[in-house]
């Protein structure tokens, strides 16, 4: 079956409409970042630089490292901008872009999201890498899709909303498992985490700065949510979406975030990019193996 230009933005270039990659250009295993300034940090790892470019917030290098080829790739903010990215790179990866047409082997990504967080629990330090285990969408993105139940966790979903006396009005949450692969890899080097993806980064995270919430007490309620041996570890704003979008397209995918932090405690260090730096160091180093 055809997918008709319509549904499928592929530039006059052959690249993808938002991300500007090339098929040619994504390798099959991809480290994502939010920030489009954090994928320079890439380019000194490299030993070898394929192709770099930049498109609005979508900046990509592809190259080597200790022999493996790898793409680093900047998302921006928010679940909004996971649909894009998600949605482009599963084409670029399973679409043949001259036929349009799905191809008939699937190609599974390796998808690591490197980011950073607010910690929610108070034995977690600042500086901590959390590996999101699970990861709660409470952006209410990927309910937009028709196969979500197939991937979430109803059973802790239902857990949470009772717990949380979750408003009517509220996007209902969805519970996605990342990538058993990835969370073993991962496991010996992170705390094990059950991640808040928000919508937002002042509401949406319980932040009060002239506005009330909608659920004053959504903090305290995360914070005591204790469900099959997990607890809510921490805030951020991708996890949920990325996992849930690869999950459902066959792709394995993890999100791991550096603390900088901590709504418990009501601590923050702004001074985190060196940290940041040993994430992204460790995370390569894994996946390189």
């Amino acid at each position: 079956m055809r997918i008709a230009e319509s549904e499928l933005i592929i530039n006059g270039d052959g690249s993808a409409f938002h991300i500007h990659i090339k098929p040619r250009q994504l390798a099959d295993t991809v480290v994502l970042v939010g920030d489009p300034g954090r994928v320079k940090m890439f380019i000194p790892l490299f030993e070898k630089i394929d192709c770099q470019g930049q498109s609005r917030e979508f900046a990509f290098v592809t190259g080597w490292y200790h022999g493996k080829r790898i793409t680093a790739l900047s998302h921006g903010i928010g679940p909004d901008n996971i649909d894009i990215v998600m949605t482009e790179l599963d084409a670029l990866a399973n679409v043949n872009f001259k036929t349009r047409e799905v191809k008939s082997r699937h190609k599974r990504l390796t998808l690591v999201r490197v980011g950073t967080c607010g910690a929610i629990q108070p034995e977690i330090p600042l500086g901590s890498f959390i590996s999101s285990h699970i990861s709660i969408g409470c952006d209410a993105m990927f309910n937009w899709y028709a196969n979500r139940d197939k991937v979430c966790m109803a059973d802790f979903e239902k857990a949470f909303k009772e717990h949380c006396h979750w408003a009517k009005h509220v996007p209902d949450p969805y519970f996605v498992r990342a990538s058993d692969r990835l969370i073993k890899l991962f496991e010996p080097y992170t705390v094990k985490g059950m991640t808040i993806s928000a919508g937002g980064f002042y509401g949406p995270q319980g932040r009060v700065v002239r506005q009330k919430l909608a659920m004053p007490n959504m903090l305290e309620d995360f914070e005591t949510f204790n469900y099959k041996g997990y607890k809510v570890t921490n805030f951020e704003m991708e996890g949920a979406a990325l996992a849930a979008m690869a999950a459902s397209l066959g792709h394995d995918a993890i999100t791991i975030c550096c603390a900088i932090a901590h709504r418990y405690l009501k601590d923050a260090n702004t001074d985190y990019h060196a940290r940041v730096q040993d994430l992204v160091k460790m995370v390569m180093d894994r996946i390189s193996e």
